[in-house]
This record gives structure tokens, C-alpha cells and sequence, in this order.
């Protein structure tokens, strides 16, 4: 399931138009955020910590319609703290998004 791209590339290239520079822009964009709150997944240790990053995350998938990610999230926020199978499935969904396959 890890990446499903149909609905967040309809999403950018809505949002981009016909601009490849803005597409480029907006997809990097979203790789820095959702690499910023698997770091504060990663780090969280406790319960408020995981779920503000687990919903921050989920926010942000919402607002691209990336659904493998939103259910990744809820994922997260149904986990404990430092839950290793989730944040590996989204460290997945990372890799594979800005085409570090394997």
C-alpha cells in the first residue's frame, strides 16, 4: 500500500497548473514536511509529543488527499509512542514519494 500516487499527483498538478517549476516546488515542499514529523515521531517519547506529530502529519496528508499517508496516520495516533512498525511504514511511503527506492 505504501505510496498511492493518483490522488496527491491530481492534487499538485492541480494546484501547479501547467508550471513545472511550481510542481517541483510543491512536491519538495510536502517531502520536507512529512519528513519533519516522522523526525518528531521518531523522537517523541510521549504520548502528547507522538500525537501532535501523528495528527500534524495527518493534516498534512489531508490537505494533498495522500490517502495512503492519512491512513498511515491514523495509523500513528492509534499507536504508542516510538511505535516502530508505523514510523518504518511511513519512513516507506517517504522513500518511495521522493523515489529513494529500496
Amino acid at each position: 500500500m505504501v505510496f498511492e500516487s493518483g490522488n496527491l499527483d491530481a492534487t499538485f498538478a492541480a494546484a501547479a497548473g501547467e508550471d513545472p517549476a511550481l510542481l517541483a516546488e510543491l512536491r519538495v515542499a510536502f517531502a520536507e514536511s512529512v519528513a519533519r514529523q516522522l523526525d518528531l515521531l521518531k523522537r517523541s517519547r510521549c504520548d502528547a509529543n507522538w500525537e501532535m506529530a501523528a495528527q500534524r502529519l495527518k493534516g498534512l496528508a489531508a490537505s494533498f488527499h495522500a490517502d495512503g499517508l492519512i491512513a498511515l496516520a491514523d495509523e500513528a495516533v492509534q499507536a504508542a509512542p516510538g511505535e516502530p512498525t508505523v514510523i518504518r511504514r511511513i519512513e516507506a511511503f517517504h522513500r518511495e514519494f521522493v523515489g529513494e527506492r529500496g
